[in-house]
């Protein structure tokens, strides 16, 4: 038998049940799982009103995980639980998925910190190179850098060869972090800020040319940061979390010959997300990269769910097996 936290309604926070242990199909290999982030996804999913559709119930929820195969080795794996109907995730104590979805990971990685990571900063270091062309010297704002994919942002940006990183945050706890992590200023995104007032302070803590937007937020700070970007710069934008709609003016696009492109992970190849995952974990495991995160035994999990659902958890929220 192994444990498993089941969510048997959407809406509800998922609770720990004991069911017998998975056994590999073909093409399948068992993972004892040591760590599981509690994702947005996750959350988005299991609401029922992801452009998923509702998934089916009960399900065990968990789109990755962290752990080790038979023979001791560490991986990263992903599932497509709360997506597909009748696939359960990674937040079980043993797990079955299929060996195109595991991947091995240096040794030396922590495996906590690993899983805070995870397809976030998959999400940061792919955006900014695929989507965004990141080269050497680039100057690059980093929007909704409090979040796990605006703090490894920041970072990767760095560890890509940006000379300076410009981050924007709301909280002043969330600008004082992107500047430990290597922001060279951090400003404020104000509840009344209007499109012209925040490219202002923009433009004003810029070191030059803007080369680069890494944009997790969309709404009235990529407006914003699109009027800053030198002529032919870029905008890549993967999320929604400042407004689904952007006052974009076509002028702004048109006048700078300025490229806004689209990202999301589900574009990535099993072989280029096992690449990103594998600069992501060599960076965590020499110390260069990090994320806030929170580790809760997983007899929490409800109440570790119901927190990271209500925004209130400090950082990202690593379920510990």
């Amino acid at each position: 038998m192994i444990r498993a936290a089941v969510l048997n309604a959407c809406g509800t926070p998922p609770t720990i049940t004991e069911r017998p242990a998975p056994v590999p199909n073909d093409g399948e290999v068992a993972v004892t799982v040591e760590a599981v982030p509690i994702t947005p996804l996750d959350l988005l999913c299991a609401s029922g009103t992801s452009y998923f559709g509702a998934p089916s119930t009960p399900y065990v929820p968990g789109v990755q995980g962290v752990g080790r195969l038979a023979d001791g080795s560490a991986v990263w794996f992903g599932t497509s639980a709360g997506m597909r109907s009748g696939v359960d995730g990674s937040m079980a104590t043993t797990v079955a998925v299929p060996s195109a979805d595991v991947v091995a990971l240096p040794s030396g990685v922590p495996l906590t910190l690993l899983a805070a990571l995870g397809l976030s900063a998959v999400a940061a270091h792919a955006a900014l190179t695929h989507g965004g062309g990141l080269t050497a010297g680039e100057q690059v704002i980093v929007l909704g850098a409090g979040g796990v994919v605006g703090q490894a942002a920041v970072q990767l940006a760095l560890l890509g060869g940006a000379r300076r990183v410009i981050a924007v945050a709301r909280s002043a706890s969330a600008r004082v972090r992107a500047e430990e992590l290597g922001a060279a200023v951090a400003i404020p995104l104000l509840p009344d800020d209007d499109v012209a007032s925040m490219a202002d302070r923009l433009r004003a803590v810029a070191d030059g040319p803007v080369d680069l937007v890494l944009d997790p937020v969309f709404g009235v700070p990529a407006a914003a940061a699109l009027r800053v970007l030198r002529p032919g710069g870029r905008l890549v934008n993967l999320g929604s979390a400042a407004g689904a709609t952007a006052p974009i003016e076509s002028a702004v696009l048109r006048g700078g010959s300025l490229r806004l492109v689209g990202y999301t992970n589900n574009g990535l190849s099993t072989a280029q997300r096992a690449a990103a995952l594998g600069v992501v974990a060599g960076h965590a495991a020499a110390g260069r990269l990090t994320v806030d995160h929170e580790i809760v035994p997983f007899d929490s999990v409800a109440d570790a769910w119901a927190r990271q659902d209500a925004g209130i958890a400090a950082g990202r929220i690593v379920l510990a097996l």
